[in-house]
């Protein structure tokens, strides 16, 4: 849209932001953020949109992972390259069990904001402003540490900027050879406890081993040293967003420079609202969360506005119902998808929807919860005959207690000894891994009935 202009959203219905209390501050962040570098460029949007047009179609499938919510103080090297591993452990599997190339989107340089159930929170009798993530206000219970700080979106910007920095040279320096990851896995599979997933890697071992005896040529060799990796975050914060909003100089359209992929969350996908506005003018691909209390009416209104083209790998459809709802929600959706011939991405978040308190008082997601919706989600597009594009996942590399289950079975009494998150409970290394060696049965399954289908 050429008359869209990136200030646009400063004239609609505002939810899930907060009031800055110093205007002078907050304008003079925002001119400072202006005059910086974006951090992602133009070209690469452009391929990560290709690429999801590919999962729209089945030719590729979409892994998406990363924190709830980045953390300045948690923020150092190994903690980046100890996600980046698990995750590349993990598009190993899954490339395995749907034989397609998988398409790796960090939730990461840029996941600093969060939205919140409610605008304050109570402790002991005291009510202060929630914590709305790092890049907004401080996790500390006090009244100076909850007033908004403008400030905090640059420390967001450098954190973010290093972040990438080294995202880059793993992802072309070696670190990510194919080899080398899926040795990484051999470990975890070769511990007692997950020896039911040990078939599966020797398969990927006796792959990688026959591809090494035939003799691939240089080329080829270099592809299964490199990777393209790429970033994300909710568009929460528009402040933010639109100071590093550029000019695409080479398409005259305009990209949101903080990230390669941003999406709208669940609480503000209003179609009149500030977040779907700033959305629908920039060329990035844009993601969209569904829950429960989508309508089959707002769908259609919001892929008019954000898809007003209808074209591939622009919107993805992150649905998030909950593990025993997803039969309930997602076909009336999928209808009207159907409905409008939309070209969309459906992937599943099942994440945000299995968050409970437990037995302990933490708040945690019970693995086979996660699991469970994993396959709701599978089972429905199979009995609709649409493709399941990927998965989006709340996780870390570190060996963190947060969510109960999995094969090293973390337990509700557990959760003590590693709860370090400090909004939404993450899976950790282990159940990460585990769950895409879970997720790469369901993949290698429905490729069978395809091709049975196909065949008869």
């Amino acid at each position: 849209m050429t008359d869209w202009k990136k200030s646009d959203w400063r004239s609609k219905p505002r939810v899930q932001m907060p009031d800055y209390t110093d205007a002078a501050a907050l304008a003079a962040v925002e001119e400072k953020l202006g005059s910086y570098p974006p951090l992602v460029f133009a070209g690469e949007a452009r391929r990560l949109r290709n690429h999801l047009a590919d999962v729209s179609r089945g030719d590729a499938f979409l892994l998406q992972g990363g924190d709830c919510a980045e953390s300045f103080a948690a923020f150092n090297a190994d903690a980046i390259r100890d996600t980046f591993k698990v995750m590349l452990q993990m598009a190993v599997v899954l490339t395995f069990g749907a034989k397609v190339p998988v398409v790796k989107v960090g939730r990461m340089a840029g996941q600093f904001a969060k939205p919140r159930s409610a605008p304050t929170e109570t402790v002991n009798g005291v009510e202060l402003p929630s914590y709305r993530g790092d890049i907004i206000n401080d996790l500390d219970f006090t009244p100076e540490a909850r007033i908004p700080n403008p400030e905090k979106m640059l420390q967001a910007y450098t954190q973010a900027a290093g972040t990438l920095n080294l995202l880059r040279a793993f992802s072309t320096g070696g670190y990510a050879d194919i080899h080398k990851v899926h040795g990484w896995t051999l470990g975890f599979t070769g511990a007692p406890e997950a020896d039911k997933y040990r078939a599966m890697a020797e398969q990927i071992s006796d792959t990688l081993d026959f591809m090494k005896a035939a003799g691939m040529r240089e080329e080829a060799a270099h592809a299964l040293e490199t990777v393209e990796f790429y970033t994300s975050h909710e568009a929460l914060l528009l402040e933010y967003e639109e100071a590093l909003t550029r000019v695409d100089s080479t398409s005259g359209k305009w990209l949101a420079g903080s990230g390669h992929m941003v999406w709208i969350g669940d609480r503000t996908r209003q179609p009149d609202g500030a977040h779907v506005e700033f959305c629908s003018g920039v060329q990035n691909p844009i993601g969209l969360k569904a829950g429960p209390t989508m309508t089959s009416g707002h769908l259609k209104a919001l892929m008019a506005k954000l898809n007003p083209d209808n074209e591939a790998g622009r919107l993805t459809l992150i649905a998030r119902f909950g593990a025993g709802s997803v039969g309930e929600h997602l076909p009336r959706l999928i209808k009207a998808v159907e409905e409008e011939g939309a070209k969309v991405t459906w992937v599943c978040d099942p994440m945000h929807g299995n968050t409970i308190k437990s037995s302990t008082g933490y708040k945690t997601r019970p693995f086979d919860s996660v699991l469970r919706e994993v396959r709701e989600f599978f089972a429905v597009h199979n009995a609709e005959g649409t493709i399941p594009g990927g998965v989006h996942f709340e996780m870390t590399g570190a060996d963190v207690t947060e969510c109960t289950g999995g094969v090293r079975a973390v337990t509700d009494e557990d959760l003590s000894d590693r709860y370090h998150t400090a909004c939404d409970p993450r899976l950790n290394a282990s159940q990460s891994l585990e769950l895409a060696f879970l997720v790469s049965e369901e993949l290698s399954a429905r490729r069978n009935k395809v091709q049975a289908a196909q065949s008869a």
